[in-house]
């Protein structure tokens, strides 16, 4: 298989992660079908989809044409079997639930042709955990777009030690064919490449807030004005997700059962409360009036 035999690709999850991931594809020339269990969610996407083309003809970075072709090339729907079972490419964004994770590649390894590639886009779960529930474990692997995907050019394609080198190198091109900056994780190891090195940052942040060290907002300055970074960790939280955090962590908790690698009671606070970030309205800061 090579990258020219991709012709449709299929998202799992119209959530904020999947419905860009969606769009993307579409731009970039691929017949995309997007599904999810959500009717609700399904038409947010859609919706998002005419209000973006919308957005790109008004400002000039596309012609009437452009998008109108963009439109033609992405569909919703709710059934699993319509979106899969002609598709060359699989990614699935679904929540951060292994058990849920490995039903839904179950399912596709059913439906899907044999030459289709699946892959997750899972920041916190490797493949090798799924791989094992399908007759293709080679073509299983993890493709790990970053939030939000419409904007952000970084994806890690990481190698487990069932998945082919052709998988490899066809998801790499992949993502080149996407106008994403790709790179290559030769081994499963947690948190992959960047979220490795954030975490560090994100425990540290959290550890100094919990202690009453220093305010949310001069922990962000200070990695700002001090570090350079474009924006603080809790600035950057909002953007990616509290929810996401949280949920990545307490899977990491229940893993190694280490109180260590719980999550931050002021993040869990956040949780509980529905204030997941920007996409709320509120998270660290408050976005309602903007």
């Amino acid at each position: 298989m090579n990258i020219d035999d991709i012709k449709t690709i299929t998202v799992i999850g119209a959530g904020n992660m999947g419905h860009q991931i969606s769009l993307q594809c579409a731009l970039k020339g691929f017949t995309t079908i997007c599904t999810d269990i959500s009717e609700d969610l399904l038409k947010k996407a859609d919706d998002f989809v005419d209000s973006y083309l919308a957005g790109r003809v008004e400002k000039g970075k596309l012609s009437t044409e452009q998008a109108r072709d963009v439109r033609q090339r992405i569909h919703f729907t709710p059934s699993l079997e319509e979106a899969a079972k002609d598709t060359d490419y699989v990614i699935e964004a679904v929540l951060e639930v292994l058990d849920l994770k490995r039903k839904i590649f179950a399912d596709l390894d059913r439906i899907a042709p044999p030459h289709a590639i699946l892959a997750t886009n899972s920041s916190a779960i490797v493949s090798s955990k799924i791989a094992d529930v399908t007759s293709r474990p080679e073509k299983v692997i993890n493709l790990h777009f970053f939030n939000p995907a419409l904007v952000m050019e970084l994806v890690e394609v990481v190698q487990g030690p069932h998945v082919s080198e052709e998988t490899v190198r066809v998801s790499m091109e992949l993502c080149k064919r996407l106008h994403k900056k790709a790179v290559h994780v030769k081994k499963e190891v947690k948190g992959f490449l960047l979220n490795r090195i954030l975490l560090a940052m994100f425990r540290e942040a959290f550890w100094l807030l919990d202690m009453d060290v220093a305010s949310i907002e001069d922990i962000d300055k200070a990695c700002i004005y001090g570090a350079g970074h474009p924006m603080g960790p809790f600035t950057l939280n909002d953007l990616t997700g509290l929810d996401l955090m949280y949920t990545m962590e307490m899977e990491t908790f229940r893993e190694t059962g280490n109180v260590a690698d719980r999550p931050s009671p002021n993040l869990v606070k956040q949780y509980v409360e529905g204030r997941y970030g920007k996409k709320t309205g509120k998270g660290w800061y408050d976005y309602s009036d903007k």
